[in-house]
């Protein structure tokens, strides 16, 4: 088998690459969407993210039965929801605040494989989180960001249990392709308007949201496909872990959202409950990789 580029690349850096691409791709969207609003956004960037994964993958769908069609349009559902709330959240409430928020939905996902007294803790943990968030009485947490975050992460928690079943049933990467098509034709007609006008008024915005498309697709699917070769999944999960904080940090840098102590409490809350919950797993949880939420 012929060695990628990737592979002298240590396998922890490829996988806090993939979180990296992920979130800064997200923070670059956001600052288009006072142009193309955050469904046309979501659009855009699902569109052009089943093109690069149908062309990449090429799946072959002949010979897939009913139950693996039922799962790729589930799936697609799950993704489709993901993207699209995610985007809304961000749009009223900071990046590092939307992304902690969804992150409860794999978190919930591994909690509920297991039944120890430890994993309650890590629950307790991550819901002290979210009470820290919540208990901000000056409103600078809008409450229907946080709902759209929590709605994005309860799809998230769909992704991962859909995804699963269909690997059970089908090649995994095929379906995840045609998953995110399913997931444009749900996502576009919603987003079409917006993002037509806004892309007759500046054609550049193509090129952005292909930029886009490729950071928090191909490229992270790309780095963790290869990372996952040679990294176990434990310590794959602790890496995906870091995704809310590296998310505070795009939106610092792209898009000036600094976060109070507050959000930097809860954020922690969050990201220690997810590691603790990693590392503390029995061999027989699974650690799903965590999918381009934004």
């Amino acid at each position: 088998m012929s060695r990628s580029p990737l592979d002298v690349v240590p396998a922890p850096i490829l996988a806090v690459g993939a979180i990296v691409s992920v979130q800064f791709g997200a923070a670059l969207a956001r600052t288009h969407f006072d142009a193309v609003g955050p469904l046309g956004a979501a659009a855009l960037r699902l569109a052009f993210g089943a093109v690069i994964l149908l062309a990449v993958f090429r799946p072959r769908v002949r010979g897939w039965d009913a139950r693996t069609w039922l799962g790729v349009v589930l799936l697609g559902l799950a993704l489709a929801g993901m993207n699209s709330l995610i985007y809304l959240a961000i749009d009223v409430v900071p990046l590092g605040v939307a992304v902690t928020l969804e992150f409860l939905g794999p978190l919930v996902v591994a909690l509920v494989q297991t039944r120890r007294w430890l994993d309650a803790g890590w629950a307790v943990l991550a819901l002290g989180g979210v009470v820290v968030l919540g208990s901000d009485s000056s409103g600078a947490i809008h409450a229907l960001g946080v709902v759209l975050a929590l709605g994005a992460g309860a799809f998230w928690a769909g992704y991962i249990v859909a995804n699963a079943n269909l690997g059970r049933r089908a090649d995994s990467l095929s379906g995840l392709a045609v998953s995110m098509l399913v997931a444009a034709v749900v996502v576009v007609p919603f987003g079409a308007a917006d993002a037509t006008a806004a892309v007759m008024a500046d054609p550049r915005l193509l090129g952005v949201f292909l930029v886009v498309a490729v950071a928090t697709s191909a490229v992270p699917y790309a780095l963790e496909m290869v990372a996952l070769r040679r990294l176990p999944t434990r310590v794959f999960g602790v890496l995906s872990s870091l995704g809310p904080a590296m998310a505070a940090l795009a939106g610092l840098v792209v898009l000036g959202q600094g976060l109070g102590a507050r959000e930097l409490i809860a954020l922690s809350l969050v990201t220690a409950a997810s590691v603790g919950v990693t590392v503390t797993a029995r061999r027989r949880v699974v650690v799903v990789a965590e999918p381009p939420p934004a």
